[in-house]
């Protein structure tokens, strides 16, 4: 973490997922200071300047100094952005979670090989984000050891190999949360089917999510022998098991999850189209 402590940060864009990265990055040392953010909600910089960081809403002025500007806006307002930074971004780390933008797009419009994508997710907002990155040759291991110090404030961080396993990533983490969400939500309306009051279904499924979660994490077991240790032959949970394979539960979610990768690619698609 200490390279970026040294290093002026500018956020382009204010929204959820920046001011969780600033939180992290204030609680991992980062001086106020050397965080800029240009939004132009005025609710929003004033929110931030509570922090004391720089709020502005001139990007030009935003990027003034930055050593890493991070790109944190919704996928519509990308392209106008660029345009308006192309050709300002000379020897600055470009780190972009714009959903569906590549770096070739990026990169080509603000003239910059130092482009690092990442698809983040939203438990980031309380510091258990998973977020994929990824970059070209022509980011240097020092630029990829700075992404990856500014993601890491707020999560786990895992570099790809291609900039299409990206998509990937947006199908197992980036929209992962909604799974288990979904998954939680179904187990409480059961939980009341069965009799329970909502207020005590809700507190033991949350609780048993984030216990298994932490037994996945702490085990040295794999998730597979985790649910095999569960399943006692003949009992209540193989009984719930064998529902779930009849009706092909595990083939759905990769089903899902393929559905999920293929937006992602057609999102990217027209997106870059767009901006072109």
């Amino acid at each position: 973490m200490s390279a970026v402590l040294n290093c002026n940060i500018t956020f382009i864009g204010g929204g959820n997922m920046a001011q969780a990265l600033i939180g992290g990055l204030l609680a991992r040392g980062l001086p106020a200071t050397r965080i800029t953010v240009s939004d132009p909600v005025e609710k929003i910089r004033l929110l931030l300047a509570e922090k004391d960081v720089h709020t502005t809403d001139d990007n030009l002025v935003a990027i003034r100094d930055a050593d890493i500007v991070l790109l944190a806006v919704k996928p519509q307002y990308l392209a106008n952005i660029l345009k308006a930074l192309k050709g300002q971004l000379e020897g600055k780390l470009v780190i972009s979670i714009v959903a569906g933008a590549e770096i070739s797009t990026i990169a080509h419009v603000l003239e910059t090989e130092r482009v690092v994508r990442v698809m983040p997710n939203t438990p980031a907002l309380v510091q258990t984000g998973a977020h994929g990155l990824f970059a070209k040759e022509a980011v240097t291991l020092q630029d990829r050891e700075l992404a990856s110090q500014v993601m890491a404030s707020t999560g786990l961080t895992i570099w790809v190999n291609s900039e299409a396993q990206i998509d990937a990533v947006t199908a197992v983490s980036g929209s992962g949360p909604a799974y288990f969400f979904y998954m939680m939500e179904s187990m409480i309306r059961a939980g009341k089917n069965l009799g329970l009051d909502e207020k005590v279904a809700t507190a033991l499924t949350l609780q048993t999510a984030l216990g298994a979660a932490q037994m996945a994490i702490t085990s040295s077991n794999t998730p597979a022998e985790l649910r095999k240790n569960v399943t006692s032959p003949n009992g209540t949970t193989q009984a719930a098991i064998e529902v779930f394979d009849h009706a092909h539960i595990s083939q759905n979610i990769q089903a899902a999850l393929a559905a999920a990768q293929k937006r992602s690619q057609e999102l990217a698609q027209e997106l870059s189209d767009s901006i072109k």
